[in-house]
């Protein structure tokens, strides 16, 4: 769990240091540059950093063992951060929008050429980070990793946008100002599309939602392979955090001793949290063949 911890734990903190450098100066360039959108991107960019900062947090509370009034472990912590880091999302994105807006109003230079080229470069480093993050995310099965992965892709985004922006304003002058407004405004769209794209799965988690039929597969698959078992029945799997617990029902012959109907369901939960170390428990109810 250590090392789960911090795989997940070491992309959240170089997103948090690589948000503050890329919020400095895409804040800097916009500001002497006269890009709005890079502004509004630094606006993203900035909240990334708290959300980021908060996502360390559920991290890690996540990870701390099962106690008496948890005996589950702490695991739904990481998608109540998840839901928060939505919240940061949207709030960017209203916040882009009216100051999008507003520009679109007030008379403004042309942005200056070479904010093209920081944001080339910002939109570089930030696919690298999402590419980076989502492949932890995967490993790990952190749902708040996963959320903070699709912030540096959000805020690869804007920057795109806001470059298509900035080229319309330079390419055809003078009258065509606000392109760089409106590349902030589809931005802000796209921002909340993805903010959608992490809130639904952690969403599921914690209703519970049963979408792991793979998985459900695999341990049906393998629980026929224990010693005693006939097979299985109802197979229940919920996700807390970055581990599953499993509700079992398994089917063993009908006049076998109660000890040895409890010996295969020992046997069989230790068999398959070995088999699959992203289990955390398995509830296993023996269930007795009909003839």
């Amino acid at each position: 769990m250590e090392n789960t911890t911090k795989n997940t734990t070491k992309p959240v903190i170089l997103g948090i240091f690589g948000s503050i450098i890329l919020a400095v100066v895409k804040f800097l360039t916009g500001f002497f540059g006269h890009s709005y959108a890079l502004i509004a991107d630094a606006i993203e960019s900035t909240t990334d950093i708290f959300a980021s900062i908060l996502v360390l947090f559920g991290i890690k509370y996540a990870a701390k063992p099962a106690d008496e009034n948890h005996p589950y472990g702490h695991g739904r912590a990481e998608a109540l951060i998840t839901f928060v880091v939505v919240a940061f999302l949207i709030t960017a994105a209203v916040t882009i929008s009216w100051q999008a807006l507003e520009n679109i109003q007030t008379p403004h230079p042309l942005p200056k050429k070479y904010t093209l080229i920081v944001l080339f470069a910002i939109i570089l480093i930030k696919e690298v980070l999402f590419r980076y993050t989502i492949k932890k995310s995967q490993e790990t099965e952190s749902t708040a990793l996963k959320a903070e992965a699709w912030h540096h892709r959000s805020d690869a985004i804007t920057s795109a946008f806001a470059a298509v922006g900035i080229s319309i304003a330079l390419i055809f002058g003078e009258g065509f100002e606000i392109a760089d407004d409106i590349a902030a405004l589809a931005s802000s769209s796209l921002i909340v599309f993805n903010a959608y794209k992490i809130f639904r799965p952690a969403l599921g988690e914690i209703m519970d939602e049963h979408t792991y039929h793979d998985f459900e597969k695999k341990i049906r698959e393998s629980s026929n392979e224990v010693k005693g078992v006939v097979d299985t029945e109802k197979c229940f799997i919920r996700k807390i955090g970055m581990k599953y617990i499993i509700d079992l029902h398994v089917i063993v012959k009908r006049d076998i001793p109660v000890h040895e109907g409890h010996t295969i369901s020992h046997n069989l939960k230790d068999h398959l949290i070995r088999e699959f170390p992203q289990i955390y428990n398995v509830l296993i109810h023996i269930e007795p063949t009909r003839k």
